[in-house]
């Protein structure tokens, strides 16, 4: 893929990578191939490992403040790539996109306040909007034909006065969806008539395959801007996870101020010398690396999507609009939760995030991370083959 190789087969174990060193801790077993955790096994861009290189070189690595020109890559790549003119007086700093739900829990509600969450979601929706006494409201997404979508009306039935807050995750991890232009405006019509807060969870807005287009939430009017906290970082989209770096944008003086009391008493402002580094440089220097990362990955979609059909037609590729976490329909196969879980880990010896783990709406469907060598998933898949062949029938 032009100068960038992501066939390349790199062997992650023994660096404290979670997603192959600590397989034990989740499934039981370490002898499994990872496709769970949500990063990469590629090589971050040349151009940012050229920039922390160089840092490592000077040998002094003490407290870190972000210039001006951090800010200003940020500003310049949301305009770029997602076509939102934003200020550099709006971000704020995360260690990453849960932590600022959390900060923004902690900001904006009080203990029995509901926030709402739309699942299946990312787990961690889930405990930042339950932590410290507020009550998580469900929202299920609805299916309809493979594809999932968000429920007005069961929303508007749920919103009462102790409802003040609702996380987004845009795009949806890990149902894959876009939201159009007209299901987001939609979304920040009721929010706005309930006078809630919307937390947007949009770190994966850089992945988004042909055909698609990413709209951040608070882009759609000044109103809704000045009820939004968008969450944003160079983690997926570069495969930087581990440098713990977010930006959490706010346009609304009076919300930035109350996010930023949280962030100073926490004292966590001053965030991670290499993150900060990796961060400027990603935005900067990392497109080319971004587009062809984009290619590689949507012939894996279209890989994984074929191998399905011909070899496995009762498990079914909830196809991604964006994200490369998207979720295996297993429902074909017949199996209970536990038995497809064990089919999967167990006999297959993939590692995949359950479906059921992501709540309501998850069961029946594994999340598989295809940001992976082709020859990878390849192989995960002749593994998953095997073992539904030998299911007694």
């Amino acid at each position: 893929m032009g100068t960038y190789n992501f066939d390349a087969i790199i062997d992650r174990h023994h660096t404290s990578c979670e997603k192959w060193d600590f397989m034990t801790k989740k499934f039981g077993r370490d002898d499994l191939l990872a496709m769970w955790v949500a990063d990469m096994d590629f090589t971050a861009p040349p151009e940012v490992a050229e920039v922390l290189k160089n840092r490592v070189d000077h040998g002094i690595f003490g407290y870190t403040g972000k210039s001006d020109n951090y800010f200003q890559s940020i500003v310049e790549w949301v305009e770029k790539r997602h076509k939102w003119g934003i200020e550099a007086e709006w971000i704020r700093h995360s260690p990453g996109v849960v932590p600022a739900l959390s900060m923004a829990v902690l900001a904006f509600t009080k203990p029995g306040d509901g926030i709402v969450v739309q699942p299946p979601v990312y787990p961690p929706f889930f405990s930042a909007a339950s932590g410290r006494g507020r009550h998580i409201i469900e929202n299920p997404l609805v299916e309809r034909h493979g594809r999932f979508e968000m429920d007005f009306e069961d929303l508007e039935k749920k919103i009462d006065s102790s409802v003040k807050m609702i996380f987004l995750c845009s795009p949806h991890n890990p149902v894959g969806r876009v939201w159009t232009k007209e299901e987001l405006t939609k979304l920040g019509e009721i929010c706005l008539r309930h006078n809630l807060i919307v937390v947007s969870d949009e770190i994966h807005s850089d992945i988004i395959y042909k055909g698609f287009h990413h709209i951040p939430m608070a882009s759609l009017s000044p109103e809704i801007a000045s009820r939004t906290i968008t969450c944003i970082a160079p983690s997926k989209t570069f495969n930087i996870a581990g440098l713990s770096t977010s930006a959490v944008i706010i346009p609304d003086p009076q919300i930035r101020d109350a996010y930023t009391s949280v962030l100073n008493f926490l004292h966590i402002d001053g965030g991670n010398l290499f993150g900060t580094f990796a961060l400027e440089a990603a935005y900067r220097k990392g497109e080319p690396w971004l587009h062809a990362l984009l290619e590689y990955l949507e012939g894996n979609v279209n890989f994984i999507e074929k191998y399905l059909t011909e070899n496995l037609p009762d498990i079914k590729l909830v196809r991604p609009e964006g994200t490369y976490v998207p979720f295996l329909d297993c429902r074909g196969l017949g199996l209970s939760g536990e038995d497809l879980f064990n089919l999967i880990i167990n006999k297959a010896r993939v590692a995949m995030n359950n479906g059921a783990w992501f709540g309501t709406g998850g069961e029946g469907f594994m999340r598989m991370n295809i940001a992976t060598p082709r020859a990878l998933i390849k192989e995960g898949l002749d593994r998953i083959s095997r073992a539904v062949a030998c299911i007694e029938k």
